[in-house]
């Protein structure tokens, strides 16, 4: 069959001819709810004719319930794969995730001073972010500088996902970049060292001070100095110091060039007192 110009324009305003009558309103019965009113409307679409009548409107809004209850789950599962995968990403230890700024136990003054601190930090971390200040947590093994530590990591996501680690960490992640299998390059490492918005060194003290890892941790402190990046050390030396800004032992370990820059830019925090550890177990004995 040929389709002439009219044939077709007449097919094509049969589609277009489209159209809705109201139907009125019949009474209904709901299996679940009982009686309901539905109101009823008729939809022509070219040869098309339709009827549709409104379902009882609890079970509508027992649907909509439902839908927004599963949109809602699949969020918060979403939200928490997100986050999941951000502390994975910052890589802060399993035993301080769920560790937050409110629920460190501070009942020493120097405890208060230094939650003061770190909240303080935390809640302004994009100004801090913008002049590039840092922290030194600087105290006993036990104090509760890591908890507070991997506090302010958390309490600064999902802006920004900074990265906990420690300084042979910091070391051993450049060596491994000089085995010819390695899967990263020095420059790769040193990259993600460099950049991230916040750098937590823990055990700042611990490694041996050796020329070639002190010019590895050399290169990380200044580069980030240099591009204004914050970042967070924490050291287990004695608290002796020749006057409160200048800790003895800090600047042997860090080296002068380091120490130097960091100071410039750093608040040091000092932790006296119980050991934070030995607070916690007697919470939970």
């Amino acid at each position: 069959m040929e389709h002439s110009p009219e044939n077709t324009a007449q097919s094509i305003g049969q589609l277009l001819d489209t159209s809705k009558d109201a139907l009125g309103e019949v009474g209904k019965d709901c299996a679940t709810h009982g009686a309901y009113t539905s109101t009823g409307m008729r939809y022509k679409i070219g040869r098309l004719n339709r009827q549709v009548w409104t379902p009882c409107p609890d079970c509508e809004e027992a649907r909509l319930v439902g839908e927004r209850q599963a949109e809602a789950e699949k969020a918060a599962t979403a939200a928490r794969q997100r986050l999941e995968a951000m502390l994975e990403d910052a890589a802060i230890p399993r035993r301080f995730i769920g560790r937050t700024l409110q629920t460190y136990n501070a009942e020493t003054p120097e405890q208060k001073r230094a939650l003061a601190v770190a909240t303080d930090y935390a809640d302004n971390f994009p100004q801090r972010a913008k002049r590039g200040d840092s922290l030194i947590l600087l105290g006993a093994p036990g104090t509760g500088k890591s908890h507070l530590a991997a506090a302010i990591l958390q309490a600064i996501l999902p802006e920004y996902c900074g990265l906990y680690t420690t300084c042979s960490g910091v070391i051993r992640a450049v060596r491994s970049t000089w085995r010819p299998n390695s899967e990263k390059t020095e420059t790769q490492v040193l990259s993600i060292l460099f950049s991230v918005p916040l750098l937590v060194i823990d055990e700042i003290g611990v490694q041996y001070g050796t020329d070639s890892e002190q010019n590895i941790l050399f290169d990380v402190m200044d580069r980030r100095y240099r591009d204004m990046m914050p970042t967070v050390l924490l050291a287990n030396l004695k608290l002796k110091r020749e006057k409160p800004e200048d800790p003895a032992g800090l600047r042997e370990v860090l080296g002068e060039r380091i120490y130097d820059r960091l100071t410039e830019t750093a608040r040091i925090v000092t932790f006296e007192g119980e050991s934070y550890r030995a607070q916690a177990r007697k919470e939970f004995a």
